[in-house]
């Protein structure tokens, strides 16, 4: 165990030294930003008549079933007068994962009262726990937008509202905009309700009577948040034979094609690719998911060129047909020049794409698209636009100067399915032309400087020897630390719902640490348990670390347990596993 430890600080101390001769080096490069969506629906008894034909599930399943299978988050809370039920975000990476968020959406019955603030404020909790840099959160919000309050509680219609006016400050503060979808079948929607919550968090406002409107609805919201644009397909109206509808992938960078029909009753498809070639649906590029308003096909890293969609629809049955392509790639503006320039100066402008990190080298995606250069005069407040020629790497052009004494640049790029902007740059314009006198140098310039840098060095490696001293005897206390309590240990079957008897595990006989694994007599269907550890904290608590794949959810939120997470007496986890569909309820006693 000391050898294990000794080379532990010795990796780091290698990597701290690799570190310290590169601190000039580019950061890596970061991935493209993915969804963190939370899907929050009233599932109170007023919706039986506002939503009688529940397309809220039908949204939700159909916002699911957009979502790209690279990675992106969601999760779904159901409200009335406090959260019914709740699932916590799920990073989707396959259909399963997809399916099962389904399956939970439908599982959801209807309760009495309704308060609308419950289901913002859970949201943003969840939000807030389960955030990760890089991805971009957004609440969907599906309402009829009235509050009903349980007479036999205390809580007022004026408290509710308070409490749903800082709920939304809340989301508008931490960057959350809420996405409503008004259900009015009973013609009692609250719109004004529901467009306030929406436009004070840079959000938006649809009105839904009918499924048909999802397609838009759900195209838009998407579109919308990842910068997309809605690609119009003409409308198909069933006769009873295949008809060809002609989708173009622009190219080579396009990540998914989301494509969805939407029709009273069902609907064949066949797909053909660019070369002409008829392809299997489903298959590992093309997927197909059919729900009971709607088909969607998403077509993974489709090649380049005219596709052909056949339709089959039944005799004078309308088909709504919606395409939106998914991009990875993000605009970058290269560094300028200089920081600083005098007035009147030529200013030259370079922008390119980046695909997960790479630099886009297609010529064609560059010249298939309109770039603007945007000019912000920080002293006046306007803003001029120059258009920005396309080069075989990216958009070049240039700009004069004025007098004002700082501007602001953006470029932005668009053609007909999606846009990208840069992040914004600031130039400094100097105001006096005077040349700055060189300084004299002091007589004491030429003298030998105090060796700073090796008195800092011995400094450094004193303190490191000190830590790892350190390390070394509180590693060594705590692998002697024992454990006190038991753990009581429950199995769900997530298929059949059948739960194990508890059984009550002692933590007397462990030492230093110990694995979930073990707690479940190391079963080989458990295995990927054995990432999960416990280790004694202070106060007799336990420190549980999560270094699997699995979820743990405290209260019906998903924990992040990479770090750690303190476990008190009496606390109830649920550690959702991803190999089984099974879960593990535990809970810490005396």
């Amino acid at each position: 165990m000391l050898k294990k430890w000794i080379s532990s600080f010795i990796v780091i101390a290698l990597f701290w030294n690799i570190y310290s001769y590169s601190v000039h080096a580019a950061n890596p490069l970061q991935s493209t930003s993915r969804i963190e969506g939370m899907l929050v629906v009233d599932v109170s008894n007023s919706m039986k008549s506002s939503d009688p034909h529940n397309i809220s599930n039908e949204a939700m399943k159909m916002f699911i079933d957009m979502a790209s299978l690279n990675g992106d988050k969601i999760g779904a809370i159901a409200y009335s007068d406090e959260v019914m039920r709740e699932k916590a975000l799920v990073k989707i990476r396959s259909e399963q994962d997809k399916k099962d968020l389904k399956e939970f959406i439908d599982s959801v019955g209807k309760y009495t009262y309704t308060d609308l603030s419950t289901g913002v404020k859970e949201a943003i909790k969840v939000l807030d726990s389960s955030h990760e840099p890089d991805y971009f959160p957004l609440i969907v919000l599906l309402a009829d937008g009235n509050n009903e309050l349980d007479p036999k509680k205390a809580k007022t219609v004026k408290q509710a509202d308070s409490d749903l006016e800082k709920a939304v400050a809340d989301a508008k503060a931490k960057g959350y905009p809420i996405y409503t979808i008004g259900l009015n079948a009973d013609g009692k929607l609250n719109k004004d309700v529901l467009t306030n919550v929406a436009r004070s968090t840079n959000g938006k406002f649809f009105e839904a009577s009918s499924a048909d409107k999802l397609p838009a609805i759900l195209s838009e919201i998407f579109a919308n948040h990842l910068k997309l644009k809605i690609v119009p397909v003409n409308q198909v109206i069933g006769n009873g034979e295949f008809q060809d509808i002609k989708i173009n992938v622009p190219n080579e960078n396009v990540l998914e094609a989301n494509i969805s029909l939407i029709s009273s009753k069902a609907v064949e498809v066949k797909l053909i690719d660019p070369s002409g070639k008829e392809l299997a649906i489903p298959s590992d590029k093309i997927l197909l998911s059919k729900s009971k308003t709607y088909s969607m096909v998403k077509l993974i890293k489709p090649e380049q060129g005219d596709w052909t969609l056949k339709v089959k629809g039944v005799a004078r049955d309308k088909i709504d047909i919606n395409l939106v392509f998914n991009y990875d790639l993000q605009l970058k503006l290269k560094p300028l020049a200089k920081q600083s320039y005098k007035a009147g100066e030529t200013v030259k402008i370079d922008a390119f794409f980046e695909d997960n990190g790479t630099a886009v080298t297609d010529k064609s995606i560059y010249q298939s698209m309109k770039a603007t250069l945007f000019i912000k005069d920080l002293d006046r407040g306007k803003t001029a636009e120059i258009a920005l020629n396309a080069a075989d790497q990216g958009f070049t052009g240039q700009f004069k100067l004025g007098n004002s004494a700082g501007y602001e640049v953006v470029v932005k790029a668009e053609d007909n399915s999606f846009f990208r902007e840069t992040a914004p740059q600031k130039i400094t314009v100097q105001k006096s032309s005077a040349v700055p006198v060189a300084a004299k140098p002091s007589p004491t310039e030429d003298k030998k400087p105090f060796p700073w840098l090796y008195a800092a060095l011995g400094v450094i490696g004193a303190l490191l020897l000190a830590a790892l001293v350190y390390m070394l005897l509180t590693k060594m206390k705590q692998a002697n630390r024992g454990f006190s309590g038991q753990i009581v240990v429950e199995i769900k079957d997530e298929d059949t719902g059948e739960r194990t008897n508890p059984q009550y595990k002692k933590l007397k006989g462990y030492k230093g640490r110990f694995l979930l694994h073990q707690l479940l007599a190391l079963a080989p269907e458990f295995t990927e348990t054995d990432h999960i550890a416990f280790k004694p904290a202070s106060g007799d608590k336990l420190l549980l670390v999560n270094n699997s794949d699995c979820t743990i959810e405290k209260g019906g939120r998903a924990i992040d347990a990479k770090k750690g997470l303190e476990v008190k007496k009496n606390d109830r986890l649920r550690i959702v596993l991803k190999k089984v569909n099974k879960s593990v309820y535990i809970e810490y006693i005396s």
